[in-house]
């Protein structure tokens, strides 16, 4: 056994550093497995991935043999929420443990650090007479004279949502780089210079993928070259990558293109050009591609095989698009009139160059070898995607020739956040092989030269190849490993499927979803999560509990899209402590996921329908028929390991430690009476059967009589 590898094995040991350390640590053989996986990965090289059931503790057991190896990397994760806590607590807790020096850097997009240059030209902008505005200005102004890094997670009371955000932050398209007044206090820049000089540096997958995407040069800059890379939440990672590795064109774009065109005109160059003229005519135009698309509830996206989406009228969405390309043409012809007066204006002669070009792209036949498809809500966005991120991942984990440097103007003009198109000479740019080695320090680490990858999420498939995963990223040669949960599912949750429910497609199923969820609420006064498929249920389902149970109830319904997502999980998780009423959370979409509450706030997860893909989804009936085209099954190939992972992750909102208890109900009668229902079964964790209605209750009754007793068969 190698140094690192004993090293790792002490340190998760019963005796070992963590256990003395770290209140409360347990070693846990799953955990153990994976670290001496992930350490045999960093000493060989290659791939390892890793699918670690809830409770394993997989963040320290890609941790502790990462700092413990001494090698430079990359952690990345798909939520911010993760990302903090890596930096702010798992990883310097860690750190002192183990005694290492090793310095660890946090590195976000440049859309979550405060733009000084724009901050001071935010109170001539029309968003900052608004009530309000100018208050939050000020607070925003305040503390802008003593954050250190400038990231507006520290700055608290301001909502992403809030108007006032793009006006103090930047993107790819308005950053002027080295040309800004303010260049040499940037935060963004600041925050590069701070990780490109560390060993440890926490991204997320947007971050990386951005930097795959972006067409500079100077694109190896952005991040240090590592020779580990990490990717936690990594079932995130396909459908990221496939929407930075595309084409996109939106009415935001245009419409931020406008703001900033006549802000910036009628401050800098008042009365040199009919600035409201052009920028009025921009505005129309964005709006009327919009209304080309047609009338549409909710959000939708329509086909686009053909030169135009389906369901649109062709004449008027070509003409639409024709005066769109006009009206850009129009604002570059005036931008370049005053475009040495300022590099404000260089900058939009640039944004508007390239929405120009992405207006071009789409008036012409998609391309066959992708997916393109418009995205219909109250903004309309045009998209063009591969249909997976395999080719891309797959030259990524190749063996890559080093960087070549950048000049400070390239660098200085690549963003994080904003991506154009995939340029391979990027991706062989960015996270390059390792640095030459002496012979020496060869010798004693066996394939250190070789780089190491891994990619690790509590669900990566629903069978032991982990096919759904590996497969679209392009990993099919990696190793593979599952660790289960250390949990004992069997006494601590039931699943229940109610055999007296309408069949999903029944107009009345949400009706009855709720009423159930209302009879299992009364007994157990909360802790409640309803999982949606669709916006409409989570709608439907949501104001009906709000109608039947009153404050009188001493239950508080809560709605996603009715409060800040921040502000309901933090409700949700306080539950009924400290003599507050208990709570009902209905939500959709991001809550399948990545929300934890362990303990008595949580005890029932209700999921309303299977969560198969929506079948006119232009991105899964692409990825369909390319699985048909090989000669398998597009619903047990597809359809079924999208349900299964979808499925898995919603469930494993129920446990989360060793001391809960829960039920998990699937509102879907197909889950008992589909020969395909086994499947999916299998896919969840190992929990025993409720027979009927009166067990169910029985068992919600039992959690508020006994809240210590465990569930037994």
């Amino acid at each position: 056994m190698s140094l690192l590898l004993q090293r790792v094995a002490e340190t998760l040991s019963s005796h070992g550093a963590l256990a003395q350390a770290v209140p409360g640590f347990q070693p846990r053989a799953g955990q153990t497995d994976m670290a001496m996986a992930v350490g045999q990965t960093l000493e060989q090289g290659g791939q390892l991935v890793v699918e670690a059931g809830t409770g394993v503790g997989k963040t320290y057991a890609y941790l502790v043999p990462v700092l413990l190896s001494g090698q430079r990397a990359l952690v990345s994760t798909a939520t911010k929420a993760l990302q903090d806590q890596l930096f702010s607590r798992d990883i310097p807790r860690l750190v002192e443990v183990l005694g290492l020096p090793i310095r660890v850097a946090l590195l976000k997009g440049r859309s979550n650090y405060l733009c000084l240059h724009r901050m001071e030209q935010a109170r001539h902008s029309p968003e900052s007479a608004q009530p309000g505005a100018q208050r939050a200005l000020a607070k925003i102004e305040t503390w802008a004279q003593s954050t250190r890094t400038g990231d507006m997670a520290e700055l608290t009371g301001l909502d992403e949502r809030s108007s006032l955000w793009p006006l103090v932050t930047s993107t790819r398209d308005n950053c002027l780089g080295s040309s800004c007044p303010r260049y040499r206090a940037c935060h963004v820049n600041l925050a590069r210079k701070e990780a490109m000089a560390s060993d440890v540096v926490v991204i997320n997958h947007h971050l990386f993928f951005a930097d795959m995407a972006v067409r500079e040069s100077g694109v190896a800059e952005l991040l240090p070259t590592v020779r580990v890379t990490v990717f936690d939440e990594a079932h995130q990672l396909n459908e990221i990558g496939v929407n930075f590795l595309g084409q996109q064109l939106s009415t935001v774009q245009l419409l931020e293109l406008s703001r900033d065109v006549l802000a910036t005109g009628l401050q800098l160059a008042r009365g040199l050009v009919d600035w409201h003229a052009l920028t009025d005519r921009l505005e129309k135009s964005s709006r009327d591609l919009r209304l080309a698309a047609g009338l549409h509830r909710g959000s939708v996206r329509l086909r686009w095989t053909e030169a135009w989406p389906e369901g649109v009228e062709e004449s008027e969405w070509t003409a639409a698009l024709q005066n769109l390309q006009q009206a850009l043409a129009q604002v570059q012809s005036g931008l370049d009139t005053v475009a040495e007066l300022a590099p404000d204006f260089q900058r939009l002669v640039e944004r508007t160059r390239e929405l120009g070009q992405q207006a071009t792209l789409f008036s012409t036949p998609p391309d066959p070898e992708g997916v393109r498809w418009a995205e219909v809500s109250a903004q309309l966005r045009l998209v063009q995607s591969p249909l997976d991120i395999a080719q891309a991942f797959s030259a990524l984990t190749r063996p890559m020739p080093a960087p070549q440097a950048a000049d400070d103007a390239d660098v200085d003009n690549a963003d994080v956040d904003n991506a154009d198109a995939f340029d391979p000479d990027s991706v062989q740019a960015l996270l390059a092989g390792a640095p030459q080695l002496d012979a020496d320090h060869q010798a004693g680490q066996g394939g250190v030269g070789q780089r190491a990858w891994i990619f690790t999420s509590a669900t990566l498939g629903d069978e032991p190849s982990l096919r759904w995963f590996t497969e679209p990223c392009g990993l099919t040669s990696a190793q593979v490993m599952q660790v289960t949960s250390p949990f004992d599912y069997a006494q601590q949750a039931a699943l229940y499927v109610p055999a007296h429910l309408p069949k999903p497609g029944d107009p009345g199923h949400a009706g009855h979803v709720a009423q159930l969820v209302v009879e299992a609420v009364q007994l157990l006064g909360g802790g409640t999560l309803v999982l949606t498929t669709t916006l409409n249920a989570m709608r439907a389902i949501g104001e009906y509990l709000q109608t039947r149970l009153d404050p009188a109830s001493n239950v508080e319904v809560l709605v996603q899209g009715q409060s800040p997502k921040r502000r309901l999980m933090e409700r949700f998780r306080e539950g009924s402590a400290q003599g507050r009423s208990g709570c009902v959370l209905v939500a959709s979409a991001s809550f399948w996921e990545g929300f934890d509450v362990p303990g008595d706030a949580l005890q029932l997860v209700v999921i309303d329908k299977l969560p198969f893909p929506p079948p006119g989804d232009p991105l899964f009936e692409a990825r369909s028929q390319r699985v048909t085209r090989e000669g398998r099954s597009a619903f047990a190939d597809h359809a079924l390991p999208e349900a299964a992972v979808a499925l898995k992750q919603g469930a494993g909102r129920l446990i989360r430690s060793e001391t809960d208890r829960g039920v998990l109900v699937v509102c879907d009668t197909r889950l008992a009476t589909m020969s395909y229902g086994r499947r999916l079964v299998r896919g969840l964790p190992e929990m025993r059967r409720l027979s009927g209605h009166a067990e169910f209750l029985a068992t919600l009754g039992q959690f508020t009589t006994d809240a210590t007793k465990p569930m037994t068969s």
